[in-house]
């Protein structure tokens, strides 16, 4: 796991705050600017459907998925498949972080 500070980055776990998809997660797959990011899941929203977010809709979670970092890296783009395996991955072994708030 990384400390994701401030600043999102790309193959970052997110939590939905706002909006229709409040409480379900997604993955940080571009960066807009410093106050708006397109997120995708792999299931309901996929990479060719990526949602617009605000940055003060989403509370960044200190788990960056490698996998996902590194597709963007070799190839430029990330498929629906390695985002449903971050995510399930995620919520495998970190579930803890989801928690801490309740």
């Amino acid at each position: 796991m990384q400390d994701s500070g401030s600043s999102p980055e790309i193959g970052q776990i997110v939590l939905i705050t706002k909006g229709r998809d409040q409480g379900q997660l997604g993955v940080i797959v571009e960066l807009i600017d410093d106050r708006f990011v397109k997120i995708a899941d792999g299931d309901r929203r996929k990479v060719d459907r990526m949602k617009k977010k605000n940055m003060n809709h989403l509370e960044l979670l200190d788990y960056i998925a490698d996998e996902v970092k590194n597709s963007f890296v070799e190839t430029g783009r990330v498929t629906n498949g390695k985002l449903r395996y971050a995510i399930t991955n995620f919520l495998e072994h970190h579930s803890d972080l989801l928690k801490e708030g309740e």
